[in-house]
């Protein structure tokens, strides 16, 4: 007798998501890509695994990473001027990750992710201090706050009330994609898994730095884990930014 077996079809791309809003790979001007030969490379490769935009968000903190429109604009320019070169067509946009700290500062020019969507975060170790009153004045100026990677904030671990509350204030909240495969650590996905049960996530981005942030995040979409993790999840980056061009 002959036995049939019905294999289980992978989603093995990222189209599922589509747009990465959170990312550092303009070239030179921070932790991320050190030049435009890896920039290249980087946005090749993302657009292999499916995504279709992609939004640079270079650090923006004064002590280490003292960017500014500027100098953001000039690494996007020569990053988009290469990829034009390459023939490579990915959408590409600027914005920037801004550290909530004592020079934040609203009253400059600011780099958002399309006009609207600012993209901020805190130290690691400690929630910076007013950052209630910063989403709030950020809501004030005309804009949206989204704060990043939340599940990587070691002072929400055992509470994560906080969280709530900014998401009630009209914060959004981002994942990176490789917390959910426990590339922080154990407490950062347990956390992260606890905010996507609670549907607390709104969006959702690579945070991708270097090499082996790209491999890690290339086996899991390609080996169809990370869609069986989170690809039905519904993120909201298509809805959000799928139609800026920025």
């Amino acid at each position: 007798m002959l036995s049939f077996f019905s294999k289980k079809n992978k989603i093995t791309d990222i189209s599922w998501l589509g747009v990465d809003i959170h990312s550092h790979i303009l070239p030179g001007i921070d932790d991320g890509s050190p030049d435009v030969a890896t920039s290249v490379r980087f946005v090749k490769s993302l657009t292999e695994l499916g995504f279709e935009q992609l939004i640079a968000t270079p650090h923006i903190l004064k002590e280490l990473y003292p960017n500014t429109p500027q100098s953001i604009n000039k690494a996007k320019t020569d990053l988009q001027t290469a990829l034009d070169d390459a023939n490579i067509s990915t959408k590409l946009g600027a914005g920037a990750e801004y550290m909530i700290d004592q020079d934040f500062d609203l009253n400059e020019s600011l780099c958002t992710l399309d006009q609207k969507h600012l993209l901020i975060e805190m130290s690691y170790l400690s929630e910076s201090p007013g950052i209630s009153q910063t989403i709030f004045d950020v809501e004030i100026k005309g804009y949206k706050p989204v704060l990043a990677h939340p599940e990587r904030y070691t002072f929400y671990f055992k509470d994560k009330s906080r969280l709530k509350r900014f998401k009630e204030k009209g914060c959004l909240l981002q994942l990176n994609l490789l917390s959910v495969l426990g590339y922080y650590g154990k407490d950062v996905k347990q956390l992260a898994e606890s905010l996507l049960k609670e549907k607390m996530y709104d969006l959702a981005g690579t945070d991708l730095h270097h090499d082996k942030h790209l491999s890690t995040l290339t086996d899991a979409v390609q080996s169809g884990k990370l869609y069986d993790l989170i690809g039905t999840y519904g993120f909201r980056n298509q809805e959000v930014f799928g139609s800026v061009l920025i």
